[in-house]
């Protein structure tokens, strides 16, 4: 098996008393694109900042493409490197911005307007290159920082935030337009966010992070379909959680349902279940079906070609449940707050933690 490209073992983070980073170990393979994603305080930040060299780490190391960068300083590292504030120098153009690290390099001048003119048109933004930052909009100028980031062909591409200060619809298209990006030059890349589908659209794999320890990492469906803990499960995407206990034979009993032989265990262990919005399936009754009970609609939350669905279903107790239901079918069955609908739970879908 081929080494990891990135390789951390370890790495602590004391500041002061306070632990914010907790031993983590992790191995990036070549070309990957990964996401830090958490909450905000959970140590993402404070581990790409490491990983660049900005911050020391207590403990652990670090290798990169074979080498131990540990303690070496920034400049001595192999990186690019994107923050959320753009960071461009004001003061000089566009092409002057791109080329600044092929400047510092000593490259000749003929390489580094190729370079920078092969950058710019890269990141769709040709025969900008006498602009100045100000006459740029803030997805253009990050657009820059990117190109920038990349001009020197570093091995590593770190993105702090780099979409968080952009509106909801250039977001959505700078984050396409890193992914075919990255893609295309095949640059191991690092993306910090806080922003759930962010990190599900972009990545190959996902760490997900909280009060300074890794809670797991796995591809956007495994992290999504089979959340390693409560806390994961609990912030990535919509979900149910809904209170139980074990009974007789592992059997899960959720208010008065049960779903047979799910757990091991001793029987009376209060347990929470998790299931998404999409699991709960609405569908006509077929006799003797199992795991359908019957459901009243209290509110509809209208999210374009589908709604959000709260309903109170006495088999399951007096919890709420929330459940995805299309425009469609919302309309075809005349359904509406008071209405009464049967529903299907899907047991393979259910995620149980203690």
């Amino acid at each position: 098996m081929d080494a990891p490209y990135l390789q951390l073992d370890g790495i602590t983070k004391a500041f002061g008393s306070f632990q914010a980073l907790k031993g983590i170990d992790l191995q990036i393979p070549q070309g990957e694109f990964i996401c830090f994603l958490g909450p905000s305080g959970c140590g993402k930040t404070t581990l790409l900042r490491i990983i660049a060299g900005l911050e020391g780490q207590t403990a652990g190391r670090i290798r990169q493409g074979g080498r131990d960068v540990s303690t070496l300083p920034p400049a001595q590292r192999d990186y690019g490197i994107v923050f959320q504030s753009y960071a461009l120098f004001p003061n000089l153009s566009v092409a002057d911005n791109v080329a600044y690290g092929l400047v510092n390099r000593k490259a000749p001048k003929a390489q580094i307007r190729a370079r920078v003119s092969e950058l710019v048109a890269l990141v769709g933004l040709p025969g900008s290159e006498g602009k100045y930052p100000a006459q740029l909009s803030g997805g253009q100028q990050q657009r820059i920082a990117l190109a920038r980031a990349l001009a020197t062909s570093p091995g590593l591409l770190l993105l702090d935030e780099p979409l968080s200060a952009l509106d909801a619809i250039v977001r959505v298209q700078l984050r396409q337009e890193i992914k075919r990006l990255q893609r295309q030059l095949g640059v191991t890349t690092i993306m910090v966010t806080h922003d759930q589908e962010e990190a599900l659209s972009v990545a190959d794999r996902i760490v997900v992070m909280n009060h300074g320890v890794i809670e797991q990492v796995g591809t956007p469906l495994q992290v999504y379909r089979e959340p390693a803990s409560a806390f994961v499960a609990d912030f990535v995407g919509r979900i149910n959680a809904l209170p139980a206990r074990v009974g007789d034979g592992g059997a899960l009993q959720i208010g008065r349902h049960t779903v047979p032989g799910m757990l091991a265990g001793t029987a009376g262990r209060e347990v929470t279940v998790y299931l998404r919005p999409e699991d709960v399936l609405a569908r006509p009754i077929t006799p003797g079906e199992p795991h359908v009970f019957s459901a009243q609609i209290q509110a509809i939350e209208f999210l374009g070609a589908y709604c959000l669905v709260t309903v109170q279903a006495d088999a399951l107790g007096s919890h709420p449940l929330q459940v995805v239901l299309s425009l469609n079918f919302l309309s075809e069955q005349a359904l509406a707050v008071g209405s009464t609908l049967p529903l299907k739970l899907l047991p393979e879908r259910l995620r149980v933690f203690a």
